[in-house]
């Protein structure tokens, strides 16, 4: 997740150590200011699809932010574009309204909306309630305490 202002709000890798993520020999931190400029210097009459070295970058702005996936060749484009929308869906029925702060500090429920949503790279659930039911089930406990 990206917001218009250049930051980086969400980095997710698929690599065993995030912290020495490499493309192409490359360091995570220049990877990511390299899309960062990709996405952002689109206008939004442009496709939302983009070749960008050895994947492809599928990109939605939703107001200030915008979400990046990379994928190969292989994937389906369309399917992915979705994936964000229902993603960000996800989130609105969470967050009542998801907003950039929302994201910014309770991280760590975005992180786990997108584990129940994704897996091992494959989309595993994508209905919105089975996906916040154990972010629902964890406010309960913590509410008990």
């Amino acid at each position: 997740m990206i917001s218009s202002h250049d930051s980086l709000r969400l980095f997710l890798a698929a690599a065993d150590n995030d912290d020495k993520v490499r493309v192409d020999g490359e360091p995570r931190a220049a990877l990511e200011a390299d899309v960062v400029r990709c996405c952002l210097s689109r206008k939004k009459e442009q496709c939302s699809f983009v070749d960008h070295r050895d994947v492809r970058l599928v990109y939605r702005q939703y107001a200030a932010l915008y979400i990046v996936v990379g994928v190969t060749d292989t994937e389906n484009e369309l399917s992915i574009y979705e994936l964000i929308h229902n993603f960000v869906e996800v989130l609105d029925k969470y967050f009542s309204r998801v907003s950039e702060l929302d994201i910014m500090f309770n991280l760590e429920r975005v992180h786990v909306i997108l584990d129940e949503m994704i897996q091992n790279g494959h989309v595993v659930e994508t209905n919105k309630s089975r996906v916040l039911a154990p972010l629902h089930a964890l406010t309960k406990m913590a509410d008990a305490s």
